[in-house]
């Protein structure tokens, strides 16, 4: 994970740094400037996705990185993602917070949003912090939520991937009795996919029992943006 945003990052940099030196770039203003490299950063990432990513689309970060808008509106949705990233991370202090792109992912493991083993009710601290995140998620309308369910490495692959996908449809539909509206969110199962803990152990297995976030851009979101820019 680590190694991709290091990789993202200075492959955009770079880009940048060489297109801010060209001629075309010298005498514009600094907006320009920032939809230049911002614009390159996108076509950037964009293959980053295409040989990086691969085979993880349908994961958190997958959808996080799958669309980059760029450019200068790029730049004002990437400010108004900060935001809502720290306010997550001030409300829920377990929750892993990553800015990725344009978007935020959002791990919430067993101290956050927990199952017990073999189970897809919300425990009362999964509920507890759920309503948490849906504060910040109210104030934000303008996003769309992507919710993903993981399992440990315990049964069988299909049995795992039914209740993985009943984790992540719980949180759906805890979510949508809070008052998001049923259009903001998706869920899927991801069955025992992508481990972030060895799941040789007690420990390891419950970190696997998991849920992930991916907050990107609604539409309203991105035409405004994009009005913004038009106005630089």
């Amino acid at each position: 994970m680590k190694k991709l945003n290091v990789y993202v990052l200075s492959t955009a940099l770079l880009a940048g740094s060489f297109l801010t030196g060209c001629n075309t770039v010298k005498n514009a203003n600094n907006t320009q400037k920032a939809a230049v490299v911002g614009a390159t950063a996108g076509a950037v990432l964009g293959g980053v996705l295409g040989n990086n990513v691969g085979s993880k689309n349908n994961s958190a970060l997958g959808a996080v990185l799958g669309g980059v808008i760029g450019g200068t509106a790029g730049a004002i949705i990437g400010k108004n993602m900060d935001k809502q990233a720290q306010e997550i991370e001030n409300a829920i202090p377990g929750a892993t917070v990553e800015r990725v792109g344009e978007g935020i992912k959002v791990v919430l493991n067993e101290n956050t949003v927990n199952f017990n083993f073999d189970s897809a009710e919300l425990t009362s601290t999964a509920t507890s912090n759920l309503d948490k995140i849906v504060k910040v998620f109210k104030q934000n309308p303008k996003t769309q939520i992507m919710i993903y369910g993981y399992t440990d490495s315990v049964g069988k692959d299909e049995y795992n991937m039914k209740l993985s996908r009943s984790r992540a449809n719980a949180v759906k539909a805890y979510m949508g009795s809070k008052g998001i509206g049923a259009k903001r969110i998706t869920s899927q199962g991801m069955g025992e996919a992508d481990p972030i803990a060895s799941n040789d152990t007690k420990e390891g297995q419950a970190k696997n029992r998991r849920v992930e976030f991916a907050i990107v851009a609604n539409e309203d979101m991105v035409q405004d943006a994009q009005k913004e820019a038009a106005r630089y």
